[in-house]
């Protein structure tokens, strides 16, 4: 995960930075990679300021160790005052927790499974996104063919939900006011899990009169 962020980050002109406790690590580190790398922990203040963290504009926690990463997001935006800070984070409790204290997670287990089942399930089973804390999704909704023709809006207040974008003949729209649903767009929202039971039983139904 490091070595890819890394690369990717500096494929798109930033400089990078690279701790590692195992110096063997840096070995996965492409020929041409121009970043520091710095061996040590990841949490440990001088290691930081070796590694540039007094000037950085972002500091991403990704070792293998729940303690390591939070410690270190939150090293590196207390003591540090680097504003763009994330850790990845197993437990997806935890990972609740942290970002309630301010410090963004990926909660990589809960994401991981997501991927899977949306692949196993039947499509628009599983969100294609939720939050950390687990509570907000991005789903993809079944609808009633009666809903065809009803303004984007007025599905929204009839489902009490707000609509994320709709995929249309493989194009991805922004609904907008005048928006109509169309045969055979896709429809995304964005809801509190909770409610998503609701929503689907709305939509799964005719709209009622005046939608």
């Amino acid at each position: 995960m490091g070595s890819t962020l890394a690369h990717i980050l500096e494929d798109s002109g930033h400089s990078v930075a690279i701790i590692d406790r195992d110096p063997q690590a840096f070995r996965r580190l492409r020929a041409g990679f121009r970043g520091r790398r710095v061996t040590g922990i990841g949490f440990d203040r001088d290691v930081l300021e070796e590694a540039g963290i007094e000037s950085a504009g972002a500091y991403v926690a990704v070792s293998s160790g729940d303690n390591s990463n939070i410690i270190s997001a939150r090293v590196a935006r207390e003591t540090f005052g680097v504003d763009n800070v994330v850790a990845r984070i197993y437990d997806s409790r935890r990972a609740e927790v942290y970002q309630r204290l301010g410090i963004p997670t990926v909660a990589t287990v809960r994401w991981t499974a997501d991927q899977i089942l949306r692949r196993v399930l039947p499509e628009g089973a599983e969100p294609l996104w939720r939050d950390p804390t687990g509570s907000v999704v991005l789903a993809e909704v079944a609808y009633h063919p009666g809903w065809i023709g009803t303004r984007t809006k007025d599905l929204e207040e009839a489902a009490g939900t707000r609509m994320a974008f709709v995929n249309r003949m493989g194009e991805t729209l922004l609904p907008r006011n005048d928006s109509v649903v169309q045969e055979g767009d896709i429809l995304h929202v964005m809801a509190v899990e909770s409610d998503m039971d609701r929503i689907n039983k709305v939509l799964s139904g005719a709209p009622e009169e005046g939608h």
